[in-house]
This record gives structure tokens, sequence and C-alpha cells, in this order.
């Protein structure tokens, strides 16, 4: 009787615990539906597939143990042993193994990190080193052409690099060549009632006029690259570059002379705006039959751009040139020529062509004009012109009888001097005569 009483009690304890063990169970809630369980416990249940209500007690202190870490308290390990389905979940295995790896602090001086920052601080320094090589003196980028030039030429090239820079500075584009290039006036009228043709052309939306000396310069190179001949271009009273320019943008070496300051300045220019400063070489003299000075007559109201006229087909741009050379010229010279009552004498270097062209340098083309002198830079070019015809150059220059008399000379002097010389054809186009050399 007591034993079974016994028995009885046992039983009833068990029962009873069992009813408390399920209803701990329905108050804690499924896992699957519970935001307080983990998303692994909730994995780890759909991989087994069992229901809630029906886990085994091992497996309910697994959720509760996961429901506390969840809570703060870290008693993962114990869960972790006592749970037998935890091992056989792969899934829920990776997931717990990795989980430690979102609580450690990431490392900043990591081998990746610091290969990174040492290729970057590598590259800034061969940088920073490489730019304080850079000149930082405007002078030095002078073209290999003018140094050169200064060991056996008898005179030195105009050095642009230390020359003022002219202002204002008013260039343009010229129109209608097959080799444009860009050149800076010197004359801008009588501004502001009659400013230069070429500045209102500008304000147009226009090009330059196209210089008539430019395209002939640049046909005459053409027919003789076509031919096979290579060689330098002199330009003798240069102005402000428009024949040099037309040469020089086609490829051709270019020796300008320009004994007018105010010009060397918007030759400058040109050099800079065509890109071609180892192409032309400068000379701030007047070329002629001898080496030492001449007097130079500037007219006084040329040189003031205040739209004094001359007789003749002078226009704006000629009216420039008459300023450049009249070499010994009188002051009533002077006077008769460009009708001005008022003139500025200056000393401006000469030097004979023969002195400054080497024996070895070929000449493809020679152009003159200097408002008179024409007869005395012929002169100091005999041995050039003497050249067989194969290498004697072509010749251009500015025939007009009214300056060639003011400065004691004539044209049919110029004509019996170059036929001494072989140049038996000449045309005259325009004030301009075309000489070429027939035997």
């Amino acid at each position: 009787m007591d034993d079974s009483w016994r028995t009885s009690l046992i039983l009833n304890k068990l029962k009873e615990d069992r009813r408390n063990a399920l209803k701990s169970t329905k108050r804690s809630k499924c896992p699957l539906k519970s935001k307080k369980v983990p998303k692994r416990s909730k994995i780890g249940m759909l991989l087994l597939g069992q229901p809630c209500p029906t886990q085994r007690l091992s497996e309910l202190s697994f959720l509760r143990s996961s429901c506390k870490r969840r809570k703060g308290l870290k008693d993962q390990s114990s869960a972790r042993s006592t749970s037998p389905f935890l091992h056989s979940s792969p899934l829920l295995q990776f997931s717990m193994a990795n989980a430690w790896k979102r609580n450690q602090p990431s490392k900043i001086l990591n081998p990746k990190n610091l290969l990174l920052f040492v290729s970057t601080s590598l590259i800034l320094l061969t940088f920073l080193y490489f730019s304080n090589q850079t000149p930082k003196d405007p002078k030095l980028p002078q073209n290999k052409i003018l140094k050169e030039s200064v060991l056996h030429r008898p005179i030195r090239p105009f050095n642009c690099y230390d020359a003022p820079q002219a202002h204002p500075v008013f260039a343009n584009t010229v129109e209608g060549l097959k080799f444009p290039f860009l050149y800076s006036l010197s004359d801008f009228g009588n501004l502001p009632d009659k400013p230069h043709k070429n500045i209102v052309r500008t304000l147009k939306g226009k090009p330059f006029r196209r210089p008539d000396i430019s395209a002939t310069v640049q046909e005459l190179l053409e027919k003789m690259r076509s031919e096979n001949r290579n060689g330098i271009f002199l330009d003798v009273g240069a102005n402000v570059g428009m024949a040099s320019f037309a040469a020089a943008v086609m490829g051709f070496k270019v020796l300008a002379f320009e004994p007018v300051f105010e010009n060397l300045q918007r030759i400058c220019d040109g050099v800079y705006f065509n890109r071609v400063g180892e192409l032309v070489e400068v000379f701030e003299a007047a070329a002629s039959d001898h080496s030492g000075n001449i007097t130079f007559h500037k007219n006084f109201c040329v040189f003031l751009f205040c739209g004094c006229e001359a007789e003749g087909l002078l226009d704006n741009y000629v009216i420039l040139s008459t300023s450049q050379y009249c070499g010994k010229v009188s002051a009533s010279g002077a006077k008769m020529a460009f009708k001005s009552n008022e003139e500025i004498a200056l000393q401006v270097k000469s030097i004979p062509l023969d002195d400054v062209i080497q024996e070895s340098e070929s000449v493809l083309l020679l152009k003159i004009d200097v408002q008179g002198w024409e007869y005395h830079v012929l002169k100091g070019a005999s041995k050039l012109l003497s050249r067989k015809k194969s290498e004697a150059p072509y010749l251009i220059y500015e025939e007009d009888e009214r300056l060639l008399q003011a400065s004691n000379s004539s044209a049919r002097e110029i004509r019996e001097f170059l036929r001494s010389k072989g140049y038996h054809q000449c045309t005259q186009v325009g004030t301009d005569a075309h000489c070429t050399k027939t035997d």
C-alpha cells in the first residue's frame, strides 16, 4: 500500500513537472515568430523541421540560452554543448562559428593598407621631385638656333625675351592663305575716329586682310619645295613680320632684318603667337653695303600714327614701311619723299648680307623692301647674288623710282647691277620686281 502510494505520488509529480514544462514552452512562444530569438536559431529550427510545442527539453534549454544571450546574458557556450541539433546543422554551425568576427575591432594597419600607403607616398614624392626640377626662369627656353647663330654670325640676334613687351597688342590671323598665321599691328590708325582697317575688320568678326607679299612668298616657297629645294628665306625690311611668318609657318628658316624697335616688338609678338621661335632669327640692323652706322630718318607723323598721307599708291601698310630705311637720305630728301615737315634722325647699325650669310647656307628667296635703300642692300649681297644659277636666290625687291631717287639711286642703276650678276630676267609686279638668274 505504501509502495503504491509512493509510486503514485512520484508519477503525479512527474506529470506536474511535465505540465509545467509544457506551460513554460507556450509562454516563451515559438522562436520562428519571436523577435527576441536570434535569426540563426530560427534557421536552425527550420532546418530541423520540428514544431515548437514538441521540442525536447534539451532543445528548449538551447532556445532559452539563445533568448538570454539576446538580452545580454552570455551563456552561449552551455547552449552550444547541450544542443543536439547544433552539430547536425552545417549552416547553423557556420553562423555560430563566425559570430565572433562581428564583435572584433577592424585592423587599420593591415598589410593591404600599409602597401597602399607606401605606394601613394612614393608617387607623391616623385611628383614633388620632378616639379621642383622644372625651370622657373622664362629666359631659359630660348631656341638652339639662336644660341648656335651667335657663335658664327658677326651680329647678335635680337633677344625677344629681354625686350619690353609692347602694349596694347592687337593681333589676328590672316585671311585667304593656305598656311595662315597671326601678326600684331603696330599702326592702330587715328583712334578713336579712324581706327586701322584691320581693327575694324576684327570688330566685325573678320580676320586681317591678306598682305600681297605674304601670298607671294608662300606661293614661291611651295613651288621650290615641290622641286625638293630647301634653304633660308631672307627678309630685309621685315616690318612686323608679314613675310617672315608666311615662310616660318611653312617650316622654312627665316633671317629677318629690321632696325625699328617698335616693329621688332611686334615681330616678337608674332614669334610667340605662331610658335616659330626655332625658325625665325631677327637682327636689329639695316642691311647695307658696309658695316657701321647709318643715319635713319623716321617720319614724325607716321611714328605718331596721326594719319598723314603720301603721294602715289601708298596705303596704311606702306606708310608704316616708309619710315623704315632712309639711310643716307638728307632731311630735304625725306621731306620730298614723304611730304612731311618733321623727321627724327636715328643712328642704326648696318651690316652687309655677305657678312651674315655663310657660304654653306642655301638661300632660296631674298625679299627686300627698304623704301629706296634697295641698291645698297644688293651691293652688300654681291657674293650671294654671284652664286651659280642652281644656288642663287630668287629675288623680290621694291622698285619705286620716287623712293630710289630719294636715296640717291635709280631703277636703271639697280637693273644694270643685277645684269652684271647674271639676273637678266626681271618682271614688274606692281611696285615690286621679281628677278631670277639665267646664267
